[in-house]
């Protein structure tokens, strides 16, 4: 599962998502949680920033609150279930974040940690995305979910599960529309874990109104 991250102003690295939010996002988001209003990058608009609602609710839903929304969506079972294999041919995302938060459980409690790239570089988390019509009111609302896959051996003494992680590389192929549904689904793997390292964090992210930089100090 993946239920927190964070996504900074000031974004480093190569990735697609560093280069289009360096133009576009003026606030950081330190403890981005799920309802919020974040950054995506689609594939109808694949060289701009949205602000998409994390938690996807599905077009079909009747009502805002007819489902509840997702937040994630487990890679292995993507193309079994009807309403995520239609958004996987057709709305597509990244999701641009610089590391996430799992928490541990210990004897003493669960210990919140950051995990991110070595480098500190800006990545993408892989997402789909679609909108809801509001019959009521006219509102169409644009919400998105992040795919999740086995955790890699850096995260599996933290949590189980781990958000699936693009290299700048792997964007392009996620948003591209000629993709194979059999070559979307290659890319959904655990991170290199080599590549990555994680540190445990204030409980101050427990909260998701604390959107504050202390958040990601290490203790």
């Amino acid at each position: 599962m993946c239920g927190r991250y964070s996504a900074l102003a000031k974004p480093k690295g190569k990735s697609k998502a560093a280069k289009l939010l360096a133009k576009s996002l003026n606030e950081a988001h330190y403890n981005a949680a799920p309802s919020q209003t974040l950054p995506v990058v689609t594939n109808d608009h694949p060289d701009a920033i949205q602000f998409f609602s994390w938690g996807l609710q599905p077009f079909w839903a009747k009502d805002a609150k007819a489902v509840k929304r997702a937040i994630n969506a487990r890679a292995e079972t993507l193309a079994e279930k009807p309403s995520f294999r239609k958004l996987l041919d057709s709305k597509r995302c990244l999701v641009p974040a610089d590391g996430f938060f799992e928490w541990q459980v210990t004897e003493h409690g669960k210990v919140p940690y950051r995990i991110l790239l070595k480098e500190e570089d800006t990545f993408s988390f892989v997402g789909l995305w679609d909108e809801w019509l509001d019959k009521s009111t006219g509102e169409l609302l644009h919400t998105y979910t992040i795919i999740t896959t086995e955790a890699n051996e850096l995260v599996k003494p933290i949590h189980d599960r781990m958000p699936v992680i693009l290299s700048p590389e792997a964007e392009e192929l996620w948003l591209d529309a000629h993709e194979s549904q059999e070559e979307l689904l290659s890319l959904l793997k655990p991170y290199d874990a080599n590549q990555m390292k994680a540190y445990p964090v204030s409980p101050l992210v427990n909260a998701a109104q604390n959107n504050v930089p202390e958040i990601l100090n290490s203790l």
